[in-house]
């Protein structure tokens, strides 16, 4: 296999002393840290206990990490989970990325691997739980034999077994060798969370050092000697075609090697990335633009408006809704509307690859390795068990990164070059060219009794397939879960409730983005809720309560009210909104305090959180995304937009697609109401649904403008009188 050469940045040579980080690459590589060779997963290494758990003759513990290290800790918690069970010295550990050659040979011996819907902990906790108790069992079993004792006797801590009636004690080292040998008769139980001394701990990050001292490796940085260097350009208006390309303009410059013309896109390959860029853009193109050409965010808008008009396919209906609306004297109705959204990762798509006649080794920063490898089989032609996808750090994913284009463009450059290919997609390119969050309109009316208080509710979205997007067509009853989550389970215990929801694409390519249905599905909904409060003449967090039937969601909110200073009076020009919402599995509520200046300027101060996900691995981590998470919402709330003028996406760079910067970004406290049990919710994700909905919520407290078309940024309606 070729060995990586690093140039910009090298890895840390040696571990700290709280434990330092190995991201390996998804071939089972050892030692990664050190820039040797890597080696392929074809021979497991000696002290390889399980498929999870390596185990050195020095004490290190190698621990497999399922997914991908995007941003969210899993290269820390995950590998927590494994410690609690397995009973090692944490300052021993190292972590590696999974094969997902491996797991596709081992038929999913690693799992759903797909660091995708804030899956990593509650998706592979059982898997992480049994890898750990089977590697501590089996070197007991092993301890046990060598002293001719009982296992029962033995207990482990701290990277040894030891016999509590003798005292003698075997670390992990010496006994790996024989652990690997043991054959257990039945798996051993897993610890309740009472038992737990490693989960739940505030455990610095692993990869944190390295990304201060610059010496992380993330896709970008893979080199491979003899590589060149492409990007490509892609069709402006999604959908369209290449019509022509004069390859002739640019192939006798210095250092351009190929230029690569394929169905929607031309690639121009180079000794290196600015020569490829400056071929490229010298490089004349005619696109046939297709249908699609004359259109605008201005019809998009009408479009999805229009759609609501027009019958759904009912997602949920309880109650009789019908007789609700018609026994009610007042209703109240109102339409909410969010923009495309780009990911816009700091690290923009990129794939290095190394296409031989019976191999295929491709460097990628995916949040789905199984994808990847699957693409990557169709690209190249190659069977699964020849390609090794060697995953990296990734810079930013937010759901994007589970959809790889950019390999299946190296792979496509490699059969023509014949060499390593590195192809990068520029940020313009990366924006322009994404798999956007969809456009959305959400209508609401709700059938008022006498007192106020609803007792109907019907909501209807008209909103983009991801699914139909993404080629799967078969979309069961016109409905996709993504579409409809937060408003077919919302927590309110309105008596008569009817969801509708009309699936409308564009030719606009949509996906996951952070938070997904979510995204704009809490916005409407908790911004809809406020209205709703505001008709009936009650506070916005006790009108919430009195509707709440779930025990949880009452611990959240209780919490939110006394942690956010609810009941504190704000002065003119200030307002406090409260939001609450749950998506995988966990519960977060949030308050934002905003100022409006008489210019209509929106200043978020202050933004408190509360955050239900049962159990949580490592709280730290969990305070950390669920800031980002806000941040994240924030960013959506007052500035990000994505618009199509002349059927193409008018944004390129973080100029005009703006995301919040740190003058921008308010102080975020995070407070735990755990409710324990059986629930283990996702956490990279719900931290940003409830944003946008408190931020907007406080805007009205402050100003009594009620916001209900996103990104805020600043609207002269806003000015106080």
């Amino acid at each position: 296999m070729t060995a990586l050469s690093l140039s910009r940045r090298s890895f840390v040579a040696t571990l700290s002393a709280g434990g330092g980080l190995a991201i390996g690459f998804a071939d089972g590589a050892q030692a990664a840290v050190t820039g040797v060779a890597l080696a392929s997963a074809e021979k497991s290494p000696p002290g390889e206990i399980n498929a999870w758990v390596v185990v050195d003759p020095d004490d290190t513990v190698t621990i497999r990490l399922p997914h991908a290290e995007i941003g969210q800790g899993a290269a820390t918690s995950l590998p927590m989970i494994v410690a609690e069970e397995l009973g090692c010295d944490w300052n021993k550990v190292k972590v590696e990325y999974a094969s997902g050659t491996r797991n596709q040979r081992e038929n999913g011996i690693y799992g759903n691997m797909a660091t995708v819907g804030s899956r990593g902990t509650r998706g592979s906790l059982p898997s992480l739980q049994k890898a750990g108790a089977n590697a501590r069992a089996r070197l007991v079993v092993a301890a046990a034999k060598r002293w001719n004792v009982v296992v029962a006797e033995c207990d482990v801590a701290d990277s040894k077994v030891k016999h509590g009636a003798t005292g003698r004690t075997l670390t992990f080292g010496a006994l790996a060798a024989d652990a690997v040998k043991v054959k257990l008769t039945e798996e051993p139980r897993v610890k309740a969370p009472a038992e737990f001394k490693v989960i739940g701990q505030p455990y610095a990050r692993l990869d944190t050092p390295l990304k201060v001292d610059g010496s992380a490796l993330f896709a970008i940085d893979a080199k491979v000697p003899g590589m060149v260097v492409a990007t490509v350009a892609m069709c402006p208006v999604p959908g369209g075609k290449l019509k022509s390309v004069d390859a002739n303009a640019v192939l006798g410059r210095k250092g351009v090697i190929a230029v690569v013309p394929m169905a929607d896109a031309v690639v121009v390959a180079a000794e290196g990335y600015w020569l490829a860029k400056q071929a490229l853009d010298a490089l004349p193109i005619e696109w046939d633009f297709g249908a699609d050409v004359g259109t605008d965010t201005a019809q998009f808008k009408k479009l999805y408006r229009d759609t609501l008009k027009g019958d759904g396919v009912t997602a949920e209906e309880k109650g009789k809704v019908t007789e609700a609306f018609a026994a009610s004297k007042k209703t109240l109705e109102a339409v909410y509307e969010v923009p495309f959204l780009s990911h816009a990762a700091m690290e923009p798509l990129n794939a290095t690859v190394h296409l031989q006649d019976d191999r295929l080794d491709c460097w990628v920063g995916t949040q789905n390795p199984m994808t990847a490898l699957g693409l990557a089989a169709v690209a190249s032609g190659l069977p699964q068990d020849k390609i090794f996808i060697h995953n990296h750090f990734v810079g930013g994913g937010f759901g994007r990164k589970s959809m790889n284009d950019e390999l299946a463009h190296a792979i496509a450059v490699a059969k023509v070059v014949k060499r390593p290919v590195k192809l990068i997609w520029s940020r313009e390119q990366d924006i322009q060219h994404d798999r956007f969050r969809p456009q959305a309109a959400i209508s609401f009316k709700a059938a008022l009794g006498a007192d106020g208080m609803p007792v109907g509710l019907e909501i209807k979205t008209a909103v983009g397939s991801l699914l139909r997007s993404l080629g799967r067509d078969k979309v069961e009853k016109g409905v996709e879960p993504m579409a409809v989550e937060g408003l077919v389970d919302n927590p309110y215990g309105i008596a008569h409730q009817r969801v509708g929801c009309v699936l409308k694409n564009t030719h606009i390519p949509v996906s996951f983005w952070r938070s997904v249905g979510a995204s704009q599905n809490a916005f409407a909904i908790e911004s809809f809720i406020d209205e709703l409060a505001t008709a009936a003449g009650k506070d916005p967090a006790q009108f919430r309560r009195s509707l709440i039937t779930r025990p949880d969601f009452l611990g959240v909110l209780d919490m939110l009210i006394e942690k956010s200073d609810w009941a504190k009076p704000l002065p003119k020009g200030k307002g406090r909104g409260i939001a609450i919402h749950e998506c995988y599995g966990s519960i977060v509520g949030q308050t934002a305090e905003v100022s409006v200046s008489d210019l209509g300027e929106v200043k978020v101060e202050r933004i408190v959180a509360v955050v239900d996900c049962g159990h949580v691995v490592n709280p730290k981590i969990v305070e950390s995304q669920i800031q980002g998470g806000a941040i994240w919402g924030l960013s959506a709330a007052l500035f990000s937009e994505i618009t199509v003028k002349d059927g193409r996406v008018a944004q390129g760079n973080f100029n005009d697609f703006r995301i919040a910067g740190l003058s921008e970004t308010p102080e975020i406290e995070v407070h735990f109401a755990l409710s324990g049990g059986e629930k283990w919710g996702g956490i990279g994700e719900p931290g940003s649904a409830p944003t946008a909905p408190a931020i907007c919520n406080a805007i009205f407290a402050a100003t009594g403008k009620r916001i209900r078309s996103l990104p805020v940024r600043k609207l002269a309606a806003l000015r106080q009188a």
